[in-house]
Parts: structure tokens; sequence; C-alpha cells
């Protein structure tokens, strides 16, 4: 049996639908500059193609999650959990799962731009109308959402950089998603909705006012419901604000919250090297 390092922390970091760790940013540099351990695995159906999403459900995620947490509770002292976008839904419901906190007090959790909501100023007014689709066998998988502008950016060069990058083919994220994979995601904000209320660990909630896919009414829902959340508010970012002009802002106050030096955000290093 595994007996875990005194002292040592890890920090399963959990991507968006779509995405990759490049989702995270610059977060898993600084938390390796801080002296943590970082874990950004890959969720099922992701960096191959859009394709491979068809046929992949949130359980599957959880599943894998599940497995990769319990395995860093044999590893480490600490183990954080922060998810960004659908990995913070899916942190919340996987904390829920695990019984995050609970046990080890000292875990924490952390909520990045979560989509309780879908309701920001970018997504269309027949939004709901895919609920219906939902119940017409077989559509939802003909069916495409494309990643488009402005790509959750604000900083208009890290937008062109980013239109260029789904443009080539790039792996870091996919340019589109099936439909069945939001269905796939509002079953997580369901999950997450009924979990929120059993969360005890401290939580740190992180919300730009001007997220494009999900209003600060979602950052409001978490902080009237998790008894032990704190929620910051950043003012220069849409909703990838991992990567967006908040990034260090973000990172800093992860570190802060993880009891690292957030100084480590903005240290230069091997670790932090692009």
């Amino acid at each position: 049996m595994t007996t875990p390092v005194p002292g040592s922390t890890a920090v399963l970091l959990i991507h968006g639908l779509g995405g990759t760790s490049y989702d995270l940013g610059v977060l898993q540099k600084a938390l390796r500059n801080a002296g943590a351990v970082a874990h950004a695995p890959t969720l099922p159906g992701h960096g191959t193609r859009p394709e491979d999403l068809l046929t992949t459900h949130a359980e599957a995620w959880l599943d894998a999650l599940t497995q990769t947490y319990n395995q860093l509770l044999t590893e480490h002292e600490i183990v954080h959990i922060a998810g960004m976008c659908m990995g913070a839904l899916l942190a919340l419901v996987l904390a829920h799962r695990v019984r995050h906190g609970v046990d080890r007090p000292q875990d924490r959790l952390a909520l990045l731009a979560t989509p309780i909501h879908i309701d920001g100023w970018s997504t269309p007014w027949y939004r709901e109308l895919r609920h219906a689709v939902y119940r017409i066998p077989g559509m939802a998988a003909r069916m495409r959402v494309e990643e488009d502008e402005p790509f959750g950016i604000k900083n208009p060069l890290l937008r062109r950089i980013i239109k260029a990058k789904l443009a080539r083919g790039d792996s870091f994220h996919y340019p589109w998603v099936p439909l069945t994979c939001i269905r796939e995601v509002d079953r997580l904000r369901v999950k997450a909705h009924a979990a929120m209320h059993a969360i005890t660990c401290e939580t740190l909630v992180i919300h730009a006012r001007e997220d494009e896919l999900t209003s600060l009414r979602s950052a409001e829902t978490l902080q009237a419901a998790l008894p032990r959340a704190r929620t910051v508010v950043l003012e220069n970012s849409y909703h990838m604000i991992c990567v967006d002009n908040d990034r260090d802002q973000v990172a800093a106050e992860l570190l802060g919250f993880f009891g690292f030096d957030p100084a480590a955000a903005r240290r230069k290093g091997p670790a932090a090297a692009d």
C-alpha cells in the first residue's frame, strides 16, 4: 500500500468541453513553480477528433476523474480539485461523489467560470430550444456547435491567435462539438445543482463579470449554495479566464487559496517556460 508523501500537495486540474490542458493556461506552470504536483488529465473523447465525443457521456468523464483522484489520495498528503468551465461542473460533482474535504478537511475546491446557468451575453435567444432538439431521435448527434468569435477571449491579440490555431486544426481545442455533448453538459448542470448544497469544503469561485457564456448569476448561485465559498469577480476577461487578460490574477488567487505563495504565478523559471 502506497503511503502519501508527508507535506506533498497535488492539484487535480479539469479542463473544459472540447478542450485540453491548454484551457488551464498558466495554472499548471504556476502550481509547479510553487511546489505542487499538478495533474491535468485529458478527458475521454478529447484530444483526438470531435467525432469521438459522439459516444462519450458524462459518466465516463466522472469515472476517469474518480480513478485519478483516488490515486492521488494514495500519493499525496493534500489533494485539491480545480475545474474550468465544464471542468468546474465535473469538479463539483466529483467533490460530492468522493466526499472531498469531509475526511480530509485540508483539501479544497476551486470552481472557475462555472456554467451553472448558460445565459451569457453572446448566447443566442433561442438557446433553450436545444432541449426540444434533444428529444428528436438522432438529431443532436447530427448537429454541430461551432467555436466562434469571441472564443471566450477579450484580449484581441490572443483572440487572433486562437482563431488562427483553430483554422489550422491544432489539437489544443476542437473547432466544434456535437450537440450531444451540450446535452451532457446540461446533465452535469443538473447534477451540480443537486450536489452543491452538500459540499462542505472550502471553495473558491472565480468568474468574469463579462463572461459571454455564463453570466455572473452562476457565481452568485454558487456563493449562495456553498457554505464555505469565497467569490472573486474578474473585470477584464471573457469566459476563458485562465488564458485571458486576468490570467495572472486567476493563478495568484488559486495559489493563495491552496496555501502557496501567490508570487509564484509570475515567477519565471524552467517550469514556466513556454
